[in-house]
């Protein structure tokens, strides 16, 4: 069978598939055919260089990616290419240390263990070490940090150093379960998901006849989304493509934005100098977006400077002009983007699963979705559960419950059993003993209950009792003001709380800054929780009548959007500290992250973009902090956008189609 590789393709990707032998480096910009790339790669190199399926390895990062790959080359080429080794990173070193993994000391009939497994272990290590108390960081915490180290081929004691040294935690303790884990590993025969990169890689650096073998295999190595590969990742696969030396990487140094799970930039940006005489093409020609998206999208990310310069060029014709909206300030936003959203599905410029509304972070969303609710718009929250549903919001409003409602059994529970030596049963015991009935504005009451607590716990519950009611202050007032009560459980208690129990808990903490300032708008803490009361059950209500999450407009942080697209797309919160994050302005490896992360946010729109810049955010003390715009805004040509200063509800942009 033959296939005219010069109709499907253009000439950059037409360069890049019938490459000569070698190294080649294919900078795919956002929107331009790598995947056409990619499989029109692998059908040439079976029609017209005659290498057989088995003797290419083709990696991705999903199956997924893998499977659609696989099945359109099959069709190009016409014949089945089931010899082909396809797959993830992982996928790929079990399939060799499944013949090989005797040599490390493992059995070939290893085990797998997924993350529930893995959890579970560790949680025995910790038991078995006796470090249960509640102060000492949860197992899922623990190995996400131990993955991280694996990821980047760190020393393990200075990656624990890293996340934990801020923190009254034993590190030497922590080190102990690392240790004891990995013994526990192996006296079952066993491999976690990290343990497959790490040793397939030992595997080939230790035994150089295996080394040598798959390296006379595959006489092409082909790799998708370089940019995300970390140091395993890609040592593996240097070190594989070695023997015939033909390695082509597909990615784009522009959408780099996975640092924080061990992805390094710099994988790519050395590719050349790793590889010398390499051929680097650049794919540039985008199919997704219009013109003028793509202006916004070459003018930011041109500001940085270590990266391989490339334009997207639009192959659409221009249509709308991006939007850039200055509101008052995020209820105002989230009033906006409904009223747009509305416009957009009553004109039929859009379908629901052709919007999506995109953010920095989760907490960024808590407002329009609290519009969103009361407009009763569906909407498909793609970046984790709606926010009064998560798991840290339903703690520190625990104590606002039980202030309200001394009788909340539940409230009560869940307060108690995130203090050290207190379960479920204890809990129980506890409520049972207080007469289920605990009055917080009553200082006898809440003694006695310091005095029923283990004693591992009284000296933490007293702490809390003690910043929570302040010295001569009325013990009613602190419990009348949801927000300040919040706080002072954060502040007494619950930051250190969830760093041991959160991997991610920066993110959960500033969920909760965001939850007290919507408490702020409130003069007591019972107008408080009705509303979000109301405002969760109207969300299940909605739940139990929404189509499917094809029916319904997206919600989703940038990073989980990347890879899709949108006919629609909205970027909330685009001022300094937001977007970019606060944290990533410390440094400016960081601030170029933000800058790429902006820049996925942006081509991931097809027909419309929206920029949304409040000018103000609420504060926790029920004032007001002034935002400055983003710096990314800042470095757009005014001339790029048609800006709107919206009133109200918001005014109509200039639609040219409409």
């Amino acid at each position: 069978m033959s296939c005219d590789f010069a109709q499907h393709l253009n000439e950059a990707q037409l360069r890049a598939v019938t490459a000569p032998d070698g190294a080649v480096l294919v900078i795919a910009a956002a929107g331009t055919g790598k995947t056409r790339t990619l499989t029109h790669r692998v059908a040439w190199l079976a029609l017209e260089r005659g290498v057989e399926p088995r003797r290419m390895l083709l990696l991705t990062f999903t199956n997924r990616a893998a499977r659609e790959m696989l099945e359109r080359a099959m069709q190009l080429i016409g014949q089945d290419v089931g010899g082909l080794w396809g797959g993830t990173f992982h996928h790929a070193t079990n399939r060799m240390l499944r013949r090989h993994a005797t040599l490390l000391g493992y059995g070939a009939d290893y085990s797998i263990l997924d993350e529930d497994d893995s959890t579970r272990l560790l949680k025995a290590c910790i038991n078995e070490l006796g470090l249960r108390d509640k102060k000492f960081p949860k197992a899922e915490v623990l190995g996400s940090v131990f993955s991280l180290a694996a990821n980047r081929g760190a020393d393990v004691a200075e990656t624990v150093a890293d996340r934990f040294g801020a923190h009254p935690v034993d590190l030497t303790a922590i080190l102990k379960v690392h240790t004891l884990y990995e013994q526990r590993k192996r006296a079952l025969n066993a491999m976690d998901f990290d343990d497959l990169l790490v040793n397939g890689l030992k595997l080939l650096q230790e035994h150089e006849s295996v080394a040598a073998r798959y390296q006379e295999q595959m006489q092409h190595v082909l790799v998708d989304e370089y940019q995300d590969t970390n140091k395993l990742q890609n040592d593996f696969v240097d070190l594989l493509a070695s023997g015939h030396g033909n390695l082509l990487a597909v990615g784009d140094d522009f959408q780099s934005i996975y640092s924080w799970r061990g992805a390094e930039v710099q994988n790519i940006l050395s590719f050349e100098r790793r590889h010398p005489g390499a051929q680097v093409i650049k794919l540039e020609d985008n199919y997704r977006s219009t013109p003028g998206i793509l202006d916004v999208a070459n003018r930011v990310i041109a500001g940085n400077p270590e990266q391989y310069q490339k334009v997207l060029r639009a192959t659409r014709p221009a249509e709308v002009k991006p939007v850039y909206v200055k509101l008052v300030d995020g209820g105002h936003q989230a009033r906006y983007i409904v009223g747009k959203v509305q416009q957009l599905l009553d004109s039929g410029a859009a379908q629901p699963s052709e919007i999506v509304v995109l953010y920095r972070s989760h907490y960024h969303s808590m407002e329009l979705q609290l519009e969103l609710t009361r407009a009763r718009l569906d909407y498909y929250l793609m970046s984790g559960v709606r926010f009064f549903e998560q798991a840290h919001i339903k703690d520190v409003c625990s104590l606002p419950r039980l202030a309200v409602n001394p009788a909340d059994s539940l409230a009560f529970m869940r307060l108690m059993e995130m203090l050290p030596k207190v379960g479920p049963k204890k809990a129980q015991a506890l409520w049972r003993d207080l007469g289920q009935h605990v009055n917080l504005r009553d200082a006898a009451k809440r003694a006695q209950l310091t005095k029923l607590l283990p004693k591992d716990a009284q000296p933490l519950w007293a702490e809390v009792d003690a910043k929570i009611f302040a010295p001569g202050e009325g013990e009613g007032d602190v419990l009348d003001r949801p927000a300040e009560l919040i706080f002072r459980l954060v502040e007494a208690f619950y930051r250190d709380y969830a760093e041991e129990t959160f991997e991610n808990a920066e993110q959960r903490l500033e969920d909760v800054e965001e939850l007290m300032t919507f408490a702020a708008k409130y003069d007591d803490t019972a107008a408080f929780l009705s509303e979000m009361a109301l405002l969760t059950n109207l969300d299940a209500e909605q739940n139990l009548h929404a189509g499917t999450p094809a029916q319904t407009i997206r919600l989703s942080t940038v990073h989980q959007a990347k890879g899709l697209e949108w006919k629609a797309v909205f970027v909330l919160w685009m001022v300094d500290g937001m977007f970019p994050a606060a944290r990533s302005l410390e440094e400016a490896a960081n601030e170029a992250e933000e800058r790429r992360l902006f820049y996925v946010a942006v081509t991931r729109a097809k027909d419309y973009l929206w920029l949304c810049q409040p000018r103000m955010r609420k504060t926790r003390e029920g004032g007001v902090m002034l935002c400055p715009p983003s710096r990314f805004l800042a470095e757009i040509d005014p001339g790029l956008l048609q800006e709107e200063k919206a009133g109200g509800m918001g005014a109509v942009p200039r639609w040219s189609r409409w």
